[in-house]
């Protein structure tokens, strides 16, 4: 559209041009709209400048129109939503400050604590190598609030960083911070969940360190060496409040008992009033030099745990008439048969708890495994009688006790050998196996066993109720090593180190992502947002601030940018905003 512009002219005389403003023109029945601008001139108002803007229709059209936005030259997109949000926590908490006070060095490069703090987000929203951690942090929004170069973040400055934090360091800070955590939040002492795992190593077989050992590998790596990880974790969203990582070949029995001292300071340093705890196990630890321990010191732990079915078969034989239900809307067909027993050498209060949900579990897992050893026999069965006849001659000839070992393979699952009858003879120098399933014998089993779990505790004045939720608690410090061993977020694994004392602080930085995670869990909790801690990374993981940069204008002598954080859908935008994160988005 052409515009047409009208200018009149004045002799040169001091005007003084007030604000403009559109006015209308009739001419020839139509109405024109003109831009003016109006001064005194002489002392009069007069018109000094106008321009044709045209009908109305005209306007509305080239108000409509798109305008001519500059092409941008490219866009940056940081990591943002989930760094800012652990980082912000950290702050809040004095996380580097409090390292520092325990591992202090000169004022050069980054502290020790930032290294840390670098190293625990890392490995809670994308764990990597120390040899990628830099090219990591460069597409983070870290960089504006953590005073990081490429040069600061190599394998070699994380290393001399990662020696620099003793043993008695760690402890040191895990004695002052736990204690912060647990004052700041309020978390509850009253009941805490201790229990193990470990992680496989690609630590060479030759090499010296302690650590890592050849053991039972709860991942199944039994060709790697593992390091084992003890934890004792509040049920109040799984924070930890104590680690400590073991030489893999102890078993976890030993380690318990080696550290039950260390639990016992660690909670009375953590703690600002008595308290007689109550310390939640699996079976794996009972033992009557374990609760002895446990009950000795300044600071005494009450147990809860449960007890092995054949350590207490009587019990199996009680009629279930006299079980009564466990009260609670979650334990809904849950009943119970309320006893005191002899266990390790107290009287112990114990609950026969039967689940009818575990019971139809375990019913469908032993169903399975009935169908696989039924194959399994019918296939030996008609290989055997293939011999007897003739059609397979080659290979070594079956013997009694040979195909005696095969039954016991193919039977070795839970409950396999009470459940299937099976006859070996020898015809004419050949074996022959016959085999039938025992209905009355899975019936009894269903009856007497499935479904039900022996718990035990010396809290006597406890309720059902009360026993069992404490028990179930366990799920809980499950749930935080499940975690652990998530590929996507706060992984423990690979550990990248070959000495004790970096494997040491590995697990240090480790266990500081998943506090930090649970914490920030916990937080958005109390705004009414409930989501895993796997949800949670992902959604923040979502958040980028963008940075677009635009070709340099007029005079000047640098690219322009613009800020904006990606587009959030509602759900996203209310975490933002619990989290406060707005206050470091990019601007400018």
């Amino acid at each position: 559209m052409d515009f047409v512009v009208e200018c009149m002219y004045y002799p040169t005389v001091e005007v003084a041009i007030d604000l403009a403003s559109i006015i209308k023109k009739k001419k020839k029945g139509q109405v024109y709209y003109y831009l003016v601008e109006s001064a005194r001139v002489d002392g009069k108002p007069r018109i000094v400048r106008q321009k044709y803007l045209g009908r109305a229709e005209h306007i509305a059209a080239a108000m409509d129109a798109p305008s001519d936005l500059d092409q941008p030259k490219y866009s940056i997109v940081l990591e943002f939503g989930s760094v800012m949000a652990l980082y912000d926590l950290a702050k809040r908490l004095g996380v580097v400050e409090l390292i520092n006070q325990v591992a202090p060095k000169r004022s050069q490069g980054l502290t020790i604590g930032e290294y840390m703090l670098i190293a625990a987000i890392n490995r809670a929203v994308d764990p990597t190598s120390k040899s990628k951690i830099a090219a990591w942090f460069t597409k983070t929004c870290l960089d504006r609030v953590i005073p990081a170069k490429a040069h600061h973040l190599s394998s070699q400055r994380f290393w001399d960083h990662m020696n620099a934090l003793s043993e008695q360091a760690i402890g040191e800070f895990e004695d002052v911070f736990t204690q912060k955590v647990v004052q700041t939040y309020g978390l509850s002492l009253d009941c805490l969940i201790y229990d193990t795992t470990n992680f496989f190593t690609f630590v060479d077989t030759n090499s010296d360190s302690k650590l890592p050992q050849r053991g039972h590998s709860k991942e199944k790596r039994g060709d790697l060496k593992i390091v084992g990880l003890s934890m004792m974790v509040s049920p109040d969203f799984n924070v930890p409040l104590f680690h400590e990582v073991y030489a893999g070949n102890q078993p976890d029995a030993r380690q318990f008992l080696d550290v039950v001292e260390r639990l016992q300071k660690r909670f009375e340093k953590i703690c600002d009033r008595k308290l007689e705890p109550t310390l939640v196990f699996d079976k794996g630890n009972n033992s009557p030099e374990h609760l002895k321990q446990l009950q000795a010191g300044t600071t005494k732990f009450h147990v809860v745990g449960s007890l092995k079915l054949s350590q207490c078969k009587p019990l199996l034989d009680i009629d279930r008439a006299e079980f009564v239900p466990v009260t609670g809307t979650k334990y809904e067909g849950v009943t119970a048969y309320r006893t005191t027993y002899p266990a390790y050498g107290q009287d112990m209060t114990v609950l026969v708890v039967h689940n009818p949900r575990l019971e139809e579990g375990q019913l469908q897992g032993i169903q399975k495994n009935i169908e696989k050893c039924t194959t399994r026999l019918r296939e030996l069965q008609t290989t055997l009688k293939a011999r007897q006849e003739g059609v397979i001659r080659k290979g070594r000839k079956p013997t009694l006790s040979s195909v005696q070992h095969q039954v016991d393979q193919i039977l070795h699952a839970e409950f396999m050998k009470d459940l299937f009858v099976v006859e070996l003879s020898t015809v004419s120098d050949a074996v022959q196996l016959e085999f039938s399933l025992d209905l009355s014998r899975l019936e009894e089993l269903r009856k007497r066993q499935l479904g039900k779990t022996i718990l035990y505790t010396d809290n006597h004045d406890w309720t059902n109720e009360r026993i069992v939720t404490a028990y179930r608690s366990q799920y809980h410090i499950e749930q935080a090593f499940k975690q652990m061993k998530n590929a996507d977020h706060l992984d423990f694994r690979p550990i990248y180190h070959w000495t004790d004392q970096k494997i040491r602080v590995h697990a240090f930085y480790c266990v500081l992502a998943l506090r930090l995670c649970s914490l920030l869990n916990r937080e958005l909790h109390g705004h009414g947002i409930d989501i895993s801690i796997n949800r949670m990374l992902d959604i923040l993981g979502e958040v980028k601030q963008v940075i677009t940069v635009y070709p340099k204008k007029g005079a000047s002598k640098k690219d322009r940018q613009s800020f904006s954080l990606s587009k959030l859908d509602p759900d996203t935008r209310r975490i933002v905003e619990a989290l406060n994160l707005d206050q470091y988005r990019i601007g400018g």
